[in-house]
Parts: structure tokens; C-alpha cells; sequence
């Protein structure tokens, strides 16, 4: 059908618990009705920029809150539908419609008539009378105008709109590249000599790749990384897991069309025309200026003061790895497809278990569970499974979330298997966010990538992909647990170096021994771990902790570095190679993420001179636990309460600082992390 704004199942949400009818909508509705959601929120925008009457909070600004609502529904489900469950159609769409959604939101912040209303009000801003919270929405709305080039004049007002439009396009292709190369490549193993040291459960999940892919009853590798990571891990077949290596680091680096190189160096050009045209003297100065870091410099000396750690520590794990290769009575080196493998034998040796002895208590079932208790300890919250709902994919699982009362709060989707039409990586987006203004509850995602059983047999996941869950079901309770009045402060829309303080202190709960010994439970005979292994597990948690550090670190600086500096590099890989030499990398460890995948920065600009703010979200995440831990409790309901209101469910109403102020008393500083990460 041709979809209309008065029609479309994308807008007009009649699907049940308030849902869109997922199962009424064709791929060909998207871009009509998303360009009909332009035009209505255009119409909207004019109204409020017309309005005869002096400008007012409410006449302005609110309003601003309130308009825009058919474009929000339709663009929620149609990016969720291009990050999760693509198709040539929606890739299609997604490259039209991308540079139209920035110049629409340049259109937007270079009305003239309106920024002038938005610009008397921050003006009299303190005559106004307004709450805290109206406050923050006003000081953001001004500065999100400003930021966006409405107090630029002519010509300058005119390229920043273009390189706008262009940074839009350019951030879907690198996406989509990635993706592409992720889905196109399959390594098929040919028979039983392939499968050598791989354990049962990954044997299994290769086989769903392989029928995935239409060869039943052989076996794949692909680059997802929940494949991917455990065949670098188990397999004994060092000519494989060189071939699964090289084609993981080369993702968006293979020549041809979905080569990401002139990508990222029109990229890096653009956001430096960009922050100049704002008067910043470089794109990380622009990005982090509103931001809890503020400056590189501050960024760079947090990230400096790990790094030496951490190569240290690094460098004394290649030691331990180069001294079992020879063992082994090899003579190479380690390199970078070795790391993974030969570490796993050491951390088995030293602590004397495998995945294959955790594996079977770690269930996907039990950790969903284990995360939502946790939920339910801290913050009251209830969670009950909606069965016979169609959603957007069969994969996909609905619970209503419940309030202590038993009144409704919001949904969750868990979205856990990977797929070749889903992108690599975890996330969690929403649906619709909170908003008393607009009388709204939140429908939160959860993303993610796990190997999927061969139908009949349960998911099991690694330590770190229950980490990886319950990192993300942090992100989904600040999305579910966010009480304030108005939509743009709502949830995670917090600094981009803040967001990641509620998922990352979540993770902190599965460690959490009364967590384990209730839902780290055998999945045939139901008895909780035993003791020793659970030690062991926990024991072993800054294992390997200079690898990880130095991968995250090195990701960082190479980000800072491109964007920190006057000028942009005309030959983007050769200046990652030189930052990489310069500080040093440990030759058998590459950057987490390589630039020409490096989706956090170029598939956008979310991370872009911001990758930083994990560490920095670290330094506040271990802290925050602690206040827990001091006190013997790590369910404490007093230190839990001052957790949900400061942190959880202020949003975006309160500055950052005085947020975390609120709920610890004070500042954080790095030493909790750098213990927690086992580097001192």
C-alpha cells in the first residue's frame, strides 16, 4: 500500500500494549511516510515560529516538545528496523532518507524566526520563573540551535548545512559498508580436521551459521563477534584463525565499493570545516564542550594515565603467551590471531577452568532472569513475558515492565540471536521515550548478537556476554526508569560521557555472588555453580586485563587523535598506523575497533571524539559501586533510592556533575577503576 500520515501503521500506533501493528507494515511505508512526517513537523515548526504572541515557555519552547510526533514514531521503528533486520528495500531507504533527516534538522536550526524566540527567552531566562528542569530544557534547546549553526550567517549558515547533509550520508554508507562485508563473508569448514579444539556449544552454533546461510549440515565462521571471538579462542587451526583474523580487521578495508578509506577522510575533513565554522579550533573541541570532560587535554590525561599501565601489563602478558608458544615447541612469535587462544590456555591453567565448564550454568534464560531480579532488588521494578505478540522479527521478546504497585511502566524488547540482516554489536534504543508532557511510557530495546542454538537446544553465553547483557539492561533501565516532564531530557539523553554510567555500573551486579549462585544455575540438573568455579570465575575477572585495556585505550586515542588536531588527515589509515607506533601498541593487539569499522565514530557522529567516555563512565561506574560496597550491602535500599532518583531516572534534567554529587557526595576519582581493572 502507499502510506499516508492519516493511514500509516508507522504513526498511528493500533498494534496491542500500545504497540505499532508491525504485522501491517510493508517495507515501500517508510519513505513516504517518513517524507510525510517531514512536511507535518515542518507545518508544526512554522506555527510555533509565526505565533504573533510574545514569546513564551510555554508557546515556544513546549511546544517545540510537543511537535514533531508522527516523525518520531515512524523514524523509531525505521531505524530499529535498519540497525536490527535490513533488507535491500530498507537499505535503500535508509541511503534516501538519511541525508533528508539532516536537512530537515538543518531546517529546523536555521529558522531564523525561530531561534529569534528561542534566543529572547534564554535571554530572560532568569525572569522567567522557570523549574530546574525547564531550565535544562531551555539552555538545551538554545545551545542545540547554536551548535547547529543558527547564529551562522550566509554563506557559512549555507555550507554548514551541506556538510550537514553530507556528514548524514557518508555515516549510512560506512554502516552499511561494514555490514556488508560482515554478511558477505562466511568461512566454510570443510570437515571434522576445521572443528579441532572447538568446544560442543560453538560447534553447534557454527552449524546454524552454516544453515543460515544455506548449507545445511556443514559448519561456518562468520564475523559476528559472538562467532568470531570464540573460534579465535578455541581453534587449535592456526590457518584458520589467521583467515577469521585478517577478515575481521579488514572489514570496510577491502578495496571496491564497500571500501571505507575516502569515507573517513571526507569524514574527518567536513567535522573540521564544521567546528571552525562554529569557531572551535578543532571537531573534539566542539564536541567535548558539552560534555563533563570539556576539554582533550582533560580527555587525554585520563586516557595517558591508563595506557602506561596498561602496555605494561600488556607487555607482561605477551611474556606468559610467547613463553607457551615455545613450549609448544613453536617458533613464531605471538601475532595478533594468537593472543586470544594461547590466553585462554593460560587463564585455564592458572585458574584451572574453561568456558566449557561455565558454559553450563550461564544460560541466556537465567541471565534475562538474573538481570531483571536484580531490577527488581534495587528498584522495585516487575517484569512480566507478553507472548503471542508479532514484532518486527520472530527472534524478538516482549515483557510489560511493571512499578512496585503493579501499575504499568514501560516495555521492554529483547532482541538476543544474531543475523545476517542485523549489525554487528550490542545497543539499546527505544520505541518511545518517557514524557509526562506528552503522557507517554517508555518502549525500550535491547540489541544483541549472541550465537543462536540449533532450534530445540538452550543459548548459552560466555562471561562476557552475560556482561554484555546486563551491560545493556543498564541502558534499558535508564530508558524505563526515567520519571521527568519533557522528552528531550528523557532517559539517556544525557553527555555522551555520562550515558554510560548506568549500563557499565550494572554490570557490576552479575559479579554479585548471591546473583551467580541463584541463576548461574546447571542447565540439565539446576545446581548452582560450585563454589571453587565460582571463585575461580570471579578470581579470574581482571585476567588479560592489559589485552582488553590496551584494545579499548587504543581506540580512544586513535578517535582523539583524529579529531583533536587543526587539521584533518588526508590519509586517514596511514595516521592510525602512526598513532598506533607512537604510542607504542604491543605488536600482537590491534585497536578494538579499526577505523575503517570503526562504527562508534563514522557510522555518525555518537562517539565521534567521544569514544573516551567509557573509561571516563569507568572512573564514575566503579565508584559508584563502591558506595554500595562500603556499606556490606550490595542491595543497600538506602544507597539504591539515592541511585534510581539521581542517576536512573533524572535524565538529562540535572547537570551531570551535580547529578553524581547527588548521589555519592562527591566526585569520583580513577582509583576504583584501575583496581577494578587490576592494573595497580
Amino acid at each position: 500500500m502507499t502510506a499516508t500520515r492519516a493511514d500509516s501503521p508507522l504513526t498511528t500506533w493500533t498494534g496491542p500494549e500500545g504497540l505499532p501493528d508491525f504485522g501491517a507494515i510493508e517495507d515501500t511505508d517508510f519513505e513516504p511516510t517518513i517524507r510525510a512526517a517531514f512536511e507535518t513537523h515542518l507545518s508544526e515548526i512554522e506555527a510555533i515560529a509565526n505565533d504573533p504572541a510574545a514569546p513564551t515557555f510555554e508557546n515556544t519552547i513546549e511546544a517545540l516538545e510537543k511537535a514533531g510526533e508522527d516523525l518520531s514514531r515512524v523514524s523509531a521503528i525505521f531505524f530499529n528496523r535498519a540497525g536490527s533486520h535490513t533488507n535491500d528495500v530498507i537499505r535503500t531507504v535508509e541511503r534516501t532518507v538519511s541525508p533528508l533527516y539532516a536537512r530537515h534538522r538543518t531546517a529546523i536550526a536555521m529558522n531564523g524566526t525561530l531561534f529569534q524566540r528561542v534566543d529572547a527567552l534564554w535571554a530572560a531566562r532568569d525572569t522567567l520563573g522557570l523549574t530546574t528542569e525547564q531550565l535544562r530544557v531551555l539552555e538545551r534547546r538554545w545551545k542545540g540551535f547554536v551548535r547547529s549553526g543558527a547564529a551562522l550567517q550566509g554563506d557559512d549558515q549555507t555550507r554548514f548545512a551541506e556538510i550537514t547533509e553530507r556528514l548524514a550520508s557518508l555515516g549510512t554508507q560506512f554502516g552499511q559498508n561494514v555490514l556488508k562485508d560482515e554478511s558477505d563473508w562466511m568461512l566454510l569448514l570443510d570437515d571434522e580436521a576445521d572443528l579441532a579444539g572447538l568446544p560442543g556449544w560453538l560447534v553447534d552454533a557454527l552449524a546454524s551459521v552454516a544453515e543460515e546461510r544455506g548449507h545445511a549440515g556443514k559448519h561456518a565462521v562468520s564475523l559476528s563477534r559472538s562467532i568470531a571471538d570464540p573460534f579465535l579462542t578455541y581453534s587449535t587451526r592456526r590457518d584458520l584463525r589467521e583467515k577469521v583474523y585478517t577478515a575481521w580487521l579488514a572489514r570496510g578495508e577491502n578495496g571496491g565499493e564497500t571500501d571505507n578509506s575516502d569515507v573517513i577522510a571526507e569524514t574527518l575533513a567536513l567535522r573540521r570545516e564544521q567546528a571552525a565554522l562554529l569557531g572551535y579550533a578543532t571537531y573534539a573541541a566542539y564536541k567535548l564542550d558539552d560534555t563533563m570532560a570539556k576539554t582533550p587535554d582533560n580527555v587525554s590525561h585520563l586516557l595517558e594515565t591508563v595506557w602506561d599501565k596498561a602496555v605494561a601489563r600488556a607487555n607482561e602478558e605477551a611474556e606468559d603467551i610467547a613463553g607457551l608458544i615455545a613450549e609448544e615447541g613453536h617458533n613464531h612469535p605471538p601475532a595478533k590471531w594468537d593472543w586470544r587462544h594461547y590466553a585462554e590456555k593460560i587463564r585455564q591453567q592458572r585458574f584451572d577452568f574453561s568456558d566449557d565448564d561455565v558454559k553450563p550454568y550461564m544460560q541466556l534464560e537465567k541471565i534475562i532472569q538474573a538481570s531483571f531480579a536484580v531490577a527488581t532488588r534495587l528498584f522495585g521494578v516487575t517484569f512480566e513475558e507478553v507472548k503471542g505478540v508479532t514484532l518486527y522479527h520472530p527472534d524478538a521478546r516482549l515483557w510489560q515492565v511493571k512499578n512496585p504497585d503493579g501499575s504499568h511502566r514501560a516495555l521492554f524488547i529483547g532482541d538476543y540471536f544474531a543475523r545476517p540482516s542485523k549489525r554487528s554489536g550490542a545497543w539499546m534504543s527505544a520505541l518511545q521515550m518517557q514524557s509526562r508532557l506528552l503522557d507517554e511510557t517508555p518502549i525500550i530495546l535491547n540489541t544483541m548478537n549472541f550465537a543462536k542454538p540449533p532450534k530445540g537446544k538452550p543459548a548459552f553465553l560466555s562471561f562476557d556476554d552475560a556482561r554484555t547483557l546486563f551491560h545493556e539492561f543498564g541502558h534499558a533501565l535508564h530508558g524505563m526508569l526515567s520519571e521527568v516532564t519533557y522528552p528531550s531530557v528523557s532517559g539517556t539523553s544525557v553527555s555522551r560521557d555520562f550515558v554510560e554510567l548506568p549500563s557499565q555500573l550494572y554490570e557490576h551486579w552479575l559479579t554479585v555472588p548471591e546473583v551467580l549462585n541463584t541463576y548461574a544455575v546447571h542447565f540439565e540438573t539446576g545446581e548452582p555453580m560450585p563454589k571453587t568455579l565460582l571463585d575461580k570465575v570471579l578470581a579470574a575477572q581482571t585476567f588479560n586485563a592489559g589485552f582488553a585495556t590496551v584494545e579499548y585505550t587504543a581506540s580512544a586515542l586513535v578517535d582523539m587523535a583524529y579529531h583533536a588536531r587543526g587539521d584533518a588527515p588526508a590519509k586517514p589509515l596511514e595516521f592510525e598506523a602512526k598513532v598506533l607506533e607512537d604510542i607504542k601498541i604491543p605488536d600482537a593487539i590491534a585497536m578494538r575497533h579499526r577505523s575503517p569499522h570503526f562504527q562508534h565514530i563514522f557510522a555518525g557522529d555518537g562517539y565521534a571524539a567521544g569514544y573516551y567516555s567509557y573509561m571516563w563512565s569507568e572512573v564514575m561506574d566503579a565508584d559508584a559501586f563502591a558506595a554500595f560496597e562500603e556499606t556490606g550491602d550490595p542491595f543497600n535500599p538506602a544507597i539504591a533510592e539515592k541511585l534510581k532518583t539521581h542517576i536512573y531516572s533524572s535524565g538529562g534534567t540535572v547537570d551531570p556533575e551535580d547529578a553524581y554529587k547527588a548521589f555519592r557526595g562527591r566526585l569520583p576519582t580513577p582509583d576504583a577503576m584501575l583496581k577494578g581493572r587490576g592494573l595497580v
